[in-house]
């Protein structure tokens, strides 16, 4: 062996200096860590964690449906008729009945022509990105965007230009780039974005990629079963559904359930069924899944203002509430009406990613859990408190929740106040 090579770099050191690992163990030192937190109940909205009843100010189960009799049914159905698992990808044999009724039934709720059905949200956005865009070609990114959307980009080998956040003069300005890059471009936005609960300027977006000639992807994971008449997500609330190109969701929000799904032109749809890698090489979700999925996609398709209203009248109600009690929130936004858009993500900003650790186990040993937002999940200095709804909160599990929130931020003076 040449005694003047290099030692070669051991992979795992990252794991044992990485620049949060002091922070990392500190937390677990203090059982400050607020994530990986057992859960010993049914999801709703009070729960069971570690031993106490929690209201639960932190799941995505906006519709309240994961413990619906309908949805449990559908899932016991499918269990019943296709057991625990089919074993394959949807491509060779994973394929059933359920898809092809989930799939169609997703597209008529959508309104677009097709749809196509992943084992995960996050495969969707994988796939689909990874897919459509190759090395040449430009996408251009919000920069709150959910990881599944950038990791998408990277795969593709696309050029990635991302523009500060629901900035529209920085898109516009990256659409002038994009258009000196000689591919085709896409632009890929939430339609709420996860961590801000704010919703997309999608109208200035459509205006920009048509003036641009640029496709428009909208990921509605946030947005389908919450926003909207027909809860078909921020697309339909703009009234601009025929304007965007492609929409994404996911089952794990309002439809109870684990998934994703791509719905748009029945061309492209076809492209992704044998082109998308994530889709291609993937097992099959459990039957269950998808017969959860199907049972509550139709619940929504029946019942679903009803629903929706609930759900929304409530995050007015918590997002009132917190301000009242002088913390300050990151405000939805606007719909050209000048009606403010609300969602059911309701975050108070903290700022230092630490403060964030400590409010969140104060209110935690209180009996109210919640999301912590830190950096990178959000931008230095930008921690959040992500608080979300569901349909199902009583007004007496908000005002028990905000009663003990009003309780605890007394020991924390430094938090960002309103005025």
């Amino acid at each position: 062996m040449d005694e003047t090579a290099k030692t070669p770099v051991d992979v795992f050191e990252k794991a044992r200096s990485h620049d949060r690992l002091e922070q990392l163990e500190a937390a677990k030192a203090h059982d400050l860590l607020p994530y990986f937190r057992l859960l010993t109940s049914q999801a709703g909205p009070v729960v069971e964690m570690e031993g106490r009843e929690t209201i639960m100010l932190g799941s995505n189960n906006y519709l309240g449906l994961t413990g619906d009799e309908r949805v449990k049914q559908g899932a016991r159905d499918a269990l019943e008729t296709y057991g625990t698992g089919v074993t394959g990808s949807r491509l060779l044999n994973g394929t059933t009945p359920l898809h092809i009724d989930l799939e169609r039934e997703l597209a008529e709720w959508m309104g677009t022509e097709d749809a196509i059905v992943y084992t995960t949200g996050y495969q969707a956005n994988l796939g689909a990105i990874g897919a459509l865009l190759e090395p040449g070609d430009t996408v251009v990114c919000d920069s709150g965007d959910h990881a599944s959307i950038l990791d998408g980009c990277r795969l593709s080998g696309a050029k990635l230009r991302p523009f500060r956040h629901n900035r529209m003069d920085k898109l516009e300005k990256m659409l002038d780039r994009a258009a000196e890059d000689g591919g085709g471009v896409l632009v890929v936005v939430d339609g709420v974005f996860s961590m801000e609960g704010d919703v997309c300027d999608l109208p200035r977006i459509v205006e920009l990629c048509k003036s641009h000639g640029a496709r428009l992807m909208v990921d509605e994971a946030h947005g389908a079963g919450v926003l909207g008449a027909r809860g078909a997500g921020a697309c339909e609330l703009f009234g601009l559904e025929d304007e965007v190109d492609l929409r994404m969701g996911t089952f794990s929000k309002s439809l109870a359930s684990c998934g994703g799904f791509v719905a748009g032109p029945a061309a492209v749809v076809e492209y992704l069924r044998i082109a998308s890698r994530s889709f291609i090489f993937s097992a099959s979700a459990v039957p269950a899944a998808v017969g959860a999925a199907l049972a509550a996609l139709r619940v929504i398709r029946a019942e679903g203002p009803r629903l929706f209203e609930a759900l929304l009248a409530n995050a007015e109600y918590l997002r009132e509430g917190l301000r009242d009690l002088g913390l300050r929130v990151v405000e939805p936004g606007l719909l050209p009406d000048g009606t403010v858009a609300t969602t059911p993500v309701v975050p108070v900003v903290v700022g230092d990613d630490w403060q964030a650790v400590l409010l969140w186990k104060a209110l935690f040993e209180a009996g109210v859990y919640t999301n912590v937002a830190i950096h990178p999940a959000v931008p230095p200095g930008g921690a959040l408190l992500r608080t979300s709804l569901m349909a199902t909160h009583k007004r007496d599990h908000l005002d028990r929740a905000l009663k003990t929130i009003g309780e605890v931020v007394k020991d924390f003076p430094d938090l960002p106040r309103t005025g």
